[in-house]
């Protein structure tokens, strides 16, 4: 039976998940948060609890969404592989060749998946920049298409944190139309019924969380000593996380970072990645683009994190055990602890939306335990 303050459903099969969920509450300094599992093409795992906002005591509830930094990564990854299941893109193809302001300064060969698997070199801007340069989305894409890479394309890889989102927007726009935003408001939010935007949409305003870091806490907090790279990518500009919380952030649209969603949302389009690329009636996409898009395109270390990464085209591939077992595991985390991913080998998608914002890079242990509960 599930402690009074988490409510939802639990398939028993997945009572384990259940139990993982609870002790974040009891060990593990959760405040509040949900978690879903979709099996199958099923939500067997839909549960929330604790508290949205400690300022108010107002409690999470079923459509609470909080803002999931960087696993916005992984929806916009999967938008581009809708966009090549409509043949609208070639993940192979120059990016200049959809947006021909982005060849300066040598990146006219980069190409689609080495843009979108953080190869392009352009990590962050390379003079001094603020936070509301990048909630600038045309000023942004002008700065960054018409900057030199900060090493040679496709030679290494290197976390775009931020830049990644005016990039792929810009991107994205000159091929189908529309930004993201409106994309994901269309696409995923009205024609699939899933709790994902870019931004926070007014309509859900009224229940989303406040997120709670640690103090001090700074996107600069990746080490004591950052080289360049790393000093563009994550201290240009340093900043609190506690703007997720202000109306400027929120009613921006910032496709690496301002993504807000709940775990259901979230479970739901990995469920589909899962098995098949349908959700309920609605076809997704299919297999080939689908393949195409978890392709991994550059496995070694990042210039940025530290780590060895595998990145596919927008999604990070299981590495370090984040995602379960199986290598052929992908999906996004986001700063803090957040995550959604999809197992195709079993057929399994996860995701978990918290407001208390973890330190650990690599390795949350409340998600951590969420990831070893599902496979155990």
């Amino acid at each position: 039976m599930l402690a009074p303050d988490i409510k939802g459903t639990c398939d028993p099969a997945f009572a384990g998940v259940a139990d993982a969920f609870r002790e974040g509450f009891a060990r593990r300094g959760e405040i509040g948060a949900a978690v879903a599992l979709v099996r199958d093409g099923e939500l067997v795992v839909d549960l929330w609890g604790g508290v949205r906002s400690p300022r108010t005591g107002a409690p999470w509830v079923r459509g609470t969404t909080a803002n999931v930094w960087s696993t916005t990564k992984g929806v916009v990854a999967t938008c581009f592989a809708m966009l090549a299941d409509r043949s609208l893109i070639d993940y192979e193809a120059r990016v200049a060749s959809y947006w021909p302001a982005f060849a300066a300064c040598g990146k006219d060969e980069v190409t689609v998946a080495q843009l979108l698997s953080h190869q392009g070199g352009l990590c962050g801007f390379d003079t001094p920049a603020s936070l509301e340069d990048y909630l600038n989305q045309p000023h942004a894409e002008a700065r960054l298409a018409a900057q030199r890479p900060l090493w040679a394309p496709s030679s290494a890889c290197g976390y775009h944190a931020l830049s990644f989102g005016p990039l792929a927007d810009g991107l994205f726009r000159r091929i189908e139309g529309r930004p993201l935003r409106a994309f994901v408001a269309a696409e995923l939010r009205g024609r699939l019924g899933l709790e994902l935007a870019i931004g926070l949409p007014s309509d859900w305003r009224d229940l989303a969380a406040d997120l709670i870091a640690p103090p001090d806490m700074s996107s600069a907090d990746a080490g004591p000593e950052l080289s360049p790279i790393q000093r563009a990518a994550l201290a240009n500009p340093a900043f609190d996380p506690a703007v997720a919380n202000g109306t400027e952030w929120r009613s921006a649209s910032l496709p690496s970072a301002n993504g807000f969603a709940t775990a259901r949302g979230l479970a739901r389009l990995y469920g589909a990645l899962a098995q098949g690329g349908r959700i309920g009636d609605h076809r997704l996409l299919g297999a080939a683009a689908l393949e195409q898009a978890k392709a991994v395109r550059i496995d070694g270390p990042d210039l940025v994190l530290g780590l060895r990464a595998r990145w596919a085209s927008g999604y990070l591939r299981n590495v370090h055990g984040l995602y379960g077992a199986s290598e052929r595991a992908f999906g996004h985390s986001g700063w803090g602890g957040s995550f959604a991913f999809a197992d195709p080998d079993a057929r399994l998608a996860l995701a978990y939306v918290p407001n208390r914002m973890g330190s650990s890079l690599v390795g949350e242990p409340r998600a951590t335990a969420l990831v070893a509960a599902a496979y155990g």
